[in-house]
């Protein structure tokens, strides 16, 4: 009973509507329910407090803030799974196919009739080169000279020409920027081009059409112009490869001839075109040795030591075949 009239003593202060005639149980359930409304009515003016019609206290703001907090927290937790992942597991380096086996079928039956560890001399390495020739035009032969020089030094970079025996194979378009008088003599030499205004103005357009271009020494100053457009390609006429000259007619006939330009690359190498795979072996030899005698005729005295550290043939499109040195 003492319980009972504990409970009923409460209600009483609760305002509750319950009497003796009441079970505990009743008033029991009375009291909780005074209870948890009680409780909601503290919270209700609570909530209002701390929130705000708008701005950062608005409810919307507050609920984006709690998204993106978790946001946040999610991706904090994704990034350490991934770097225990990256750790636990060793990056594997993709492994690259040989060169060899990255070319076309034609050249990989080529270079198979090539030792790689043998070096052979001139005429074996010309009738080998021509005879692994994968394409279907009349390829050019090339020479390509690994010279023990320093390109920096101005003594050491090599610059000349040579007259092949037998000519290139290729249609050389001579073009002459010279005065009346000598125009007329380089027309008789078989000059494909004459300079005058019109080729200027041609060169005022960017137009190209010719693959020598020789002048006179008077001349010379109104093509420095256009020596952007010319010195790239390898068309500005120079007094050491001959296209610089008063002999118009002997610069004509030797480029038509077959006389061509080399020179050391930023690698101190020399690539030089012989002649075409239709020459056959003894004409390609004959301008390989001439293109030889001039190279080893350009030997800097600075160089006391090897000129030549290695050479080696091949066609335009061609598995390459190293030479000895020695010439032979």
């Amino acid at each position: 009973m003492t319980k009972k009239s504990d409970l009923l003593e409460k209600a009483t202060k609760l305002n509750l509507k319950v009497t003796d005639k009441n079970t505990i149980a009743e008033i029991e359930e009375a009291i909780k329910g005074a209870d948890t409304k009680a409780t909601k009515k503290e919270e209700q003016p609570k909530t209002a407090a701390t929130t705000a019609k708008a701005g950062k206290r608005s409810s919307k703001s507050l609920a984006d803030s709690e998204a993106k907090k978790e946001k946040e927290e999610r991706k904090q937790e994704n990034k350490i799974v991934e770097e225990d992942e990256k750790h636990s597991k060793p990056s594997a380096k993709p492994k690259a196919r040989p060169l060899i086996e990255r070319r076309g079928k034609k050249y990989q039956e080529a270079a198979k009739l090539i030792d790689k560890s043998k070096v052979y001399n001139l005429a074996d390495a010309l009738e080998l080169a021509t005879k692994t020739n994968p394409s279907k035009f009349d390829a050019s032969v090339e020479i390509h000279v690994n010279l023990n020089v320093d390109v920096k030094q101005a003594s050491q970079n090599i610059r000349s020409t040579v007259s092949l025996p037998n000519g290139t194979g290729k249609k050389i378009r001579v073009a002459v920027f010279a005065s009346d008088t000598d125009q007329a003599i380089a027309k008789k030499a078989g000059a494909d081009i004459i300079g005058d205004d019109k080729f200027i103005q041609q060169l005022e357009k960017g137009a190209i059409d010719f693959d020598i271009l020789i002048a006179t020494p008077q001349l010379m100053p109104k093509l420095g112009k256009y020596a952007r457009l010319l010195g790239p390609r390898g068309l500005m006429p120079n007094p050491k490869s001959g296209t610089v000259t008063t002999d118009i007619a002997k610069a004509v006939k030797e480029a038509k001839a077959g006389k061509v330009e080399y020179r050391v690359d930023k690698q101190g190498i020399i690539h030089l075109a012989i002649g075409k795979v239709s020459f056959g072996k003894d004409k390609l030899e004959e301008n390989a040795r001439s293109f030889f005698t001039s190279l080893t005729a350009q030997k800097p005295t600075t160089i006391k030591g090897v000129f030549i550290k290695s050479i080696s043939i091949s066609t335009t499109q061609g598995p390459s075949v190293k030479i000895s040195t020695s010439l032979e």
